[in-house]
């Protein structure tokens, strides 16, 4: 597909434009904030919980709720983003191999991927972090990502179920292809309006997760601005100085809201088969 193509497919979905201006203007703030704010993210620039500083005022230490605002969205978007990775590539192995391979495997790996659903998965990320002393990102970003694997292994295989067993994907079997260069080759880009569409979702989930565990104490650097952790530190100072926990509730409601934007215009967009 060409790039003019491809702008004016996204041009004709308001739902998926708009979403994708939002989540780009998100990211550029989490990425470039550090060099705008106007303050360093642990510099004491007034009173706690005053209007001091810029025009958020000051947290419960006396710091500049917009800097750390401007400073704070960077680990979580890039835990996110890879969680997010990690778990769309091992589920969609699972989920497609499965439905390639059939038979007792398919079900021998859906009947572990069912028991895999019925973990919540913040309860399954917090039950590994409260035994250890400092988690590291990747770690987060393990626990996040395999997290995700179960629910995009069910997506994928019944996408994938009705592929296989296409008369495309038959012809490339008898002719001798491998049973791996069938899937990369015929299966999986025929996958790739609902996995795209998928992948907005789990991306959503991940930014909840990853701010839910800052919020919770499990940041990866706890002296660090982070949006998760300011909610949790300024929540009790709510009704003197609201903006050090409505900030960063406000841009991770708009993260989300544009990649599940996203995620929906991508959808409309298969389904009309544009």
């Amino acid at each position: 597909m060409t790039a003019p193509v491809a702008l004016r497919r996204i041009g004709s979905q308001p739902r998926l434009l708009t979403g994708l201006v939002i989540t780009v203007v998100v990211a550029l703030v989490a990425i470039v904030g550090p060099w705008l704010a106007p303050y360093g993210e642990n510099d004491i620039v007034g009173k706690p919980f005053t209007h001091e500083g810029s025009w958020l005022g000051t947290d419960y230490l006396g710091q500049d709720v917009w800097s750390r605002v401007l400073c704070g969205g960077g680990s979580i978007l890039v835990i996110s983003v890879l969680a997010t990775a990690l778990g769309m590539i091992v589920g969609v192995m699972i989920g497609v191999v499965a439905a390639y391979a059939g038979g007792w495997l398919d079900e021998a790996v859906m009947r572990l991927n069912d028991v895999a659903l019925a973990f919540p998965q913040i309860l399954l990320a917090l039950l590994v972090l409260t035994a250890v002393d400092q988690p590291s990102w990747w770690m987060i970003v393990l626990l996040v990502g395999f997290s995700h694997a179960p629910r995009v292994a069910r997506l994928a295989r019944g996408v994938a179920l009705g592929i296989v067993s296409r008369d495309y994907v038959t012809s490339a079997e008898a002719l001798g292809e491998s049973r791996l260069r069938v899937i990369m080759a015929e299966v999986l880009p025929n996958m790739n309006a609902p996995l795209l569409a998928e992948a907005g979702l789990r991306l959503t989930y991940s930014i909840g997760i990853v701010a839910g565990l800052g919020f919770l104490g499990f940041a990866t650097n706890p002296g660090a601005a982070d949006w998760g952790v300011m909610i949790n530190e300024n929540r009790l100072a709510l009704l003197v100085q609201p903006w050090g926990v409505l900030a960063p509730v406000i841009i991770i409601g708009l993260f989300t809201v544009g990649t599940n934007l996203m995620a929906d215009g991508i959808a409309q967009l298969a389904g009309r088969g544009d």
